[in-house]
């Protein structure tokens, strides 16, 4: 089932932030990470990505720097600030509690 991509515009952040609750990671490991969690039904790929880790970085939720991938490339590696797992708690809690109400909506009565 495709991703719908209003959906995914309005959790892009969570999802990020929350991947790096793990551990640092880069670009790639991130969608690998979002792919295999979600049994391939979810994708942040590309420019979606990049320009949600840069808006992120803007507002001190995540930081980064140069590290070296797997395989040996340099490779910018992301990870949480003390800002970002606080507002990744914040926006996980309404989240659940977002998704828990659309649930009992979508139930059959």
């Amino acid at each position: 089932m495709p991703t719908p991509p209003e959906f995914l515009q309005g959790t892009v952040d969570v999802l990020i932030l929350r991947t790096l609750a793990w551990k640092p990671m880069h670009g790639y490991a991130m969608t690998t990470f979002i792919r295999d969690r979600s049994n391939e039904e979810l994708s942040i790929e590309g420019a979606a990505l990049y320009q949600a880790l840069h808006r992120l970085q803007r507002q001190d939720l995540v930081k980064s720097k140069w590290g070296t991938s797997e395989t040996g490339r340099k490779v910018r590696i992301y990870e949480l600030s003390p800002a970002g797992r606080r507002h990744l708690a914040a926006h996980s809690a309404a989240w659940h509690r977002y998704a828990d109400a659309v649930a009992r909506v979508l139930k059959p009565a």
